[in-house]
């Protein structure tokens, strides 16, 4: 069984940085690609950023500038590091991975449970 597990969210005053973790587990040989996606309250979940096996990205223009997502494949790991916060970037923020093989099968998707990012002062 796959699992996504985020880590590094929390509370940042406007302007500051915060930098987040996605590590995979469960007998993985490879994950075509990883992400990041947000649901703010009200809102639907929207993509932040992915990054594939070989390091294409993709961001979304909210973020272009600000964001950069960067993964370590030997560890089967994702990361955002999110400058310029803004308090418009106030979600959960939800791990991503697509294209999952595994030692038991190939699995097409899976997500994180999420962890808060709150930008306030």
């Amino acid at each position: 069984q796959v699992q996504l597990v985020e880590s590094g969210g929390g509370l940042v005053q406007p302007g500051g940085s915060l930098r987040l973790s996605c590590a995979a587990s469960g007998s993985i040989f490879s994950i075509f690609a990883m992400g990041w996606y947000r649901q703010a309250p009200g809102k639907q979940r929207e993509l932040v950023a992915t990054i594939t096996r070989d390091g294409s990205t993709n961001y979304a223009d909210s973020v272009k500038g600000r964001f950069t997502i960067s993964r370590d494949n030997a560890k089967n790991t994702v990361y955002l590091r999110m400058n310029s916060l803004k308090p418009e970037d106030t979600a959960v923020y939800y791990c991503h991975a697509a294209g999952i093989l595994t030692i038991a099968r190939t699995v097409d998707a899976s997500w994180g449970r999420g962890t808060q990012v709150t930008v306030s002062s």
